[in-house]
């Protein structure tokens, strides 16, 4: 079938389940060959071919609200609302969004990236449903992991308390990014081999009451024996002891199988839950083979080998270089403990995993657990080290404050991914953690101006015995400066002047440094002398180099890729005026007060005003007033 005439999902209706195996080849094999020029989450996509077909057949989008946790595997669902066209620029720049978005479609009912927030959505949308008496389905659509997060347990539990009319759809593949862990986890495991029961339940219960006389007593008890059937035909019934009907386990690539149950949902009263078992990775051998979470989301790649297309002799990553840190000061301090919320291949800590599995605890897609059982070590004079994304640390925020900083606990907080990530959009742009961090007492946060300081800059924090550090680096590549062999700490809240200059100052660091040290160089050879500080200490500021500055009169440009409002730009002016230097040209280039889409970096950089060429027009600038004034 030409994916590209599709324009809604209304033609499913007519297509024999033959016809829609065909499409489902059709589609894993656009999905396999345009991923592999643009990269993208190509794994779930693979793994929910039949379910979103099935799902689409079923309801009537987007009257019945089609929601889907976290989002990444809504390529399939983009192609059956018309988008197909547009795969050639998947998570480009002004391209298509590899997440759901309401701009793009009407089909798009909730925008998501972060996991465990369907189901809350969907309580949201039933009420107001059920409030407006429209008629209508909501049907999430969540993944075995997502049910690990607290707020998904939350909802399981408002929404089996309410009985709101709801079909859950439980994709299980046992694995969400990396294998999942937890003793639900476990639970699922025992619902995968127990077999399917409602069936024999109703039948059982129709059975009873058509027996003469007897039959009405005997089916006065019908729910004391179909508990007892439950337990006895499924083991562990988690969900229906939530108040849902559980249905299931379903072959998620079967659509006679897929039909039959959800058409049983959509009679059922109250909530359900539909357990379907699918395949990450289904019809291309090497994502189906992947068992650590490779080919969850990639690059572009070979379609014949599954080669990735990286390039040769690259500095290392940004992860592995802390977290190698990690590993190599380990060997030397037993205290140390690292965790993540099940991000384990992308925090690249499989090498700490490997030579010290009793000190590494992946807790699942639970970050506000992480944080709080690195609070729960430190009390104990361990050393934990919690590897976390900042766009996921925002979960972890009261942790953060409650748990660690509160009770000034010696906590290492690694934030992967700060700044600019590019591809995964605005859900996970990590730009706010400056702002929501800055302001908490007793914590120290920094960023390293290349992986030199970076491995310096670990062990600093490992060092760091007086409360929580956090230490922000981006997503990619290192620089590829040569690495020192001995380590040393670097004196907390001290900054490094790269270059000197008299006419004006830049105060930055991380990412932008390069960017302003060219600036500067460009300004020389205009006869402009600026000087380049590397304020790697967010908090606390160099207070000594700042009045230092001031009393040369100096005007100031802070940089950050990170939001303006509430960050170390901030920071500077509060100082500024503390201090009663209300005179002082201070100017600030950062993340304006929106959200920042998907793109290349170079191209999000250049929509914001934040290239080499607007620092050099905002340092003239700056001297020209210093001058006029003079």
């Amino acid at each position: 079938m030409d994916l590209m005439t599709i324009k809604d999902p209304s033609f499913l209706k007519g297509l024999s389940n033959k016809e829609l195996e065909e499409l489902s080849q059709d589609i894993r094999k656009f999905l396999i060959e345009r991923l592999s020029s643009t990269g993208g989450h190509i794994g779930p996509n693979l793994g929910v071919v039949e379910l979103t077909i099935a799902l689409h057949k079923c309801f009537d989008s987007p009257k019945d609200k089609i929601i889907w946790d976290v989002g990444h595997q809504s390529y399939v669902h983009k192609i059956l609302t018309g988008r197909a066209s547009q795969f050639d620029t998947l998570r480009q720049y002004k391209g298509l969004c590899g997440f759901p978005k309401m701009a793009e479609s009407e089909h798009d009912v909730w925008e998501t990236g972060h996991s465990s927030t369907s189901l809350s959505a969907a309580m949201g949308m039933a009420i107001a449903r059920d409030l407006k008496k429209e008629n209508s389905f909501v049907i999430p659509i969540i993944g075995d992991g997502a049910l690990t997060g607290g707020m998904a347990l939350e909802a399981l539990n408002h929404i089996g308390h309410e009985k709101k009319n709801m079909i859950v759809i439980l994709n299980d593949n046992e694995m969400s990014i990396a294998p999942n862990v937890g003793a639900l986890h476990n639970v699922l495991g025992k619902l995968r081999t127990a077999g399917k029961y409602h069936w024999v339940k109703d039948e059982l219960e129709l059975f009873l009451k058509k027996i003469p006389a007897v039959g009405g007593k005997l089916a006065s008890t019908a729910e004391r024996l179909k508990d007892s059937l439950k337990y006895l035909f499924v083991s562990g019934m988690f969900f229906e002891e939530m108040g849902f009907t559980y249905l299931g386990p379903v072959d998620g690539h079967d659509f006679e199988s897929l039909f039959e149950n959800l058409s049983y949902a959509k009679k059922t009263e109250g909530p359900v839950l539909l357990h379907v078992i699918t395949k990450k990775g289904k019809g291309y051998r090497p994502a189906e083979n992947d068992t650590i979470g490779t080919w969850h989301g990639t690059g572009p790649y070979k379609i014949e080998t599954g080669d990735f297309v990286k390039p040769l002799n690259v500095p290392p990553a940004w992860s592995k270089l802390v977290s190698e840190t990690v590993r190599r000061l380990a060997r030397e301090d037993e205290r140390i403990v690292a965790i993540t919320p099940a991000m384990p291949v992308g925090s690249k800590l499989e090498g700490f995993a490997s030579e010290f599995p009793e000190r590494m605890y992946d807790v699942g897609i639970a970050e506000q657990h992480a944080a709080t059982v690195a609070a729960g070590l430190a009390t104990q004079n361990m050393k934990p080290f919690l590897a976390i994304y900042s766009t996921f640390l925002q979960r972890a925020y009261d942790q953060v404050v409650h748990d660690i900083c509160r009770q000034n606990l010696n906590v290492f907080i690694g934030i992967d991914r700060a700044g600019l990530v590019g591809a995964d959009g605005e859900t996970h742009q990590g730009v706010f953690d400056i702002a929501f961090l800055r302001h908490v007492p007793n914590l120290v946060l920094m960023m390293p101006k290349d992986e030199n300081e970076g491995q310096h800059m670990v062990y600093t924090a490992i060092k760091y015995d007086d409360g929580p550090i956090a230490m922000r680096f981006p997503r990619g590549n290192g620089i590829g400066v040569p690495m020192d062999e001995k380590l040393n700490t670097i004196p907390i809240g001290t900054w490094e002047v790269l270059k000197k200059g008299s006419d004006a100052a830049i105060l930055t660091f991380g990412t932008t440094i390069p960017m302003a040290m060219k600036a500067a160089s460009i300004l020389e050879k205009k006869g402009i002398s600026i000087k380049v500080i590397n304020a790697r200490f967010i908090k606390p500021l160099d207070e000594k180099m700042l009045l230092g500055l001031f009393n040369e009169s100096l005007p100031i440009l802070t940089i950050e890729e990170a939001v303006l409002q509430g960050g170390f730009g901030s920071a500077v002016l509060e100082f500024a005026h503390e201090k009663g230097y209300h005179q002082v040209e201070i100017e600030r280039m950062g993340i304006p007060d929106h959200f920042i889409e998907h793109g290349s970096v170079d191209k999000l950089l250049e929509e914001i005003g934040m290239t080499t060429g607007d620092v050099v027009d905002r340092m003239s600038n700056l001297v020209g007033k210093k001058q006029k004034r003079a």
